[in-house]
């Protein structure tokens, strides 16, 4: 007779996986079957598009909103070799490859140039250049002030202007070494022995927030008067990650999709 509880727990306990679709899965539990087909595909990384060969016009009296910027080419600008020049070589995104997108950014425009006010306007990204070097920079929307020219635009028209690039770490950063700017240790005593006043020491030991300046230009492709959207590529160069003040950065040039509409 004590067994008949627990009996009655594991047959209730067999009964619910019977009972239970053969179909559910993890995407299946959140209820949401477009869930599947976006997780883990890159898509959600995706700006939305407007129609090809849109040729409508728009005002942009009042500011633009749900701007999206998607970097779909990465070149870094390294010398090949000690006795070559620098110039920019493609670069492979390795970190996060799903991850990348600069989108919902928003902003007033005065007179004919538009200036960025928030959003979710700055991705880390990382690439890998062709001699095996990573390259970490922060793909940046911050502080976008580009002139359009004009108080409308329609396919064909441009916009260039300046971004702001923030430290790729804070000087709340803590290395390996303890080396911070912000919590009162700025040196690792380790390398006392090997020269604390040397200038080459003193750039890993003492860190320091260094913002940087890019530029960008903006290119409408498609413009659909009905739904104010609008739609065309960009093209930005930015310095990559200094390493809090430890090493030179290089100039970064990202080209990709870009969306916006009227807000």
């Amino acid at each position: 007779m004590r067994f008949r509880p627990l009996l009655a727990l594991v047959l209730a306990f067999c009964l619910t996986f019977i009972a239970a679709p053969s179909s559910v899965s993890a995407s299946g539990e959140r209820g949401n079957s477009r869930f599947a087909d976006v997780v883990n595909t890159g898509k959600a990384n995706d700006c939305p598009t407007v129609s090809a060969g849109s040729q409508g016009s728009l005002s942009i009296d009042g500011g633009l909103t749900d701007i999206c910027m998607h970097p779909t080419e990465v070149y870094v600008k390294v010398a090949k070799s000690r006795r070559s020049k620098a110039e920019f070589v493609p670069a492979k995104i390795i970190s996060p490859r799903n991850n990348t997108t600069v989108e919902q950014v928003y902003g007033d425009v005065s007179g004919s140039t538009f200036k960025e006010q928030g959003g979710i306007d700055f991705q880390l990204i990382t690439v890998l250049a062709p001699n095996g070097e990573e390259f970490p920079f922060v793909f940046s929307a911050k502080q976008m002030a580009v002139d359009f020219k004009g108080k409308s635009i329609a396919p064909g028209a441009e916009a260039s202007g300046t971004t702001y690039t923030p430290s790729y770490r804070t000087g709340d950063f803590l290395d390996p070494k303890s080396r911070a700017k912000d919590t009162g240790v700025e040196y690792a005593q380790g390398l006392v022995a090997l020269g604390g006043d040397d200038e080459e020491l003193a750039k890993e030991n003492i860190k320091r927030d260094l913002d940087g300046k890019g530029v960008i230009t903006l290119a409408i492709d498609s413009v659909d008067s009905d739904t104010a959207e609008f739609a065309g590529s960009f093209v930005a160069i930015q310095p990559s990650d200094n390493d809090l003040g430890s090493k030179e950065p290089v100039d970064v040039k990202i080209i990709g999709e870009l969306y916006g509409r009227k807000a």
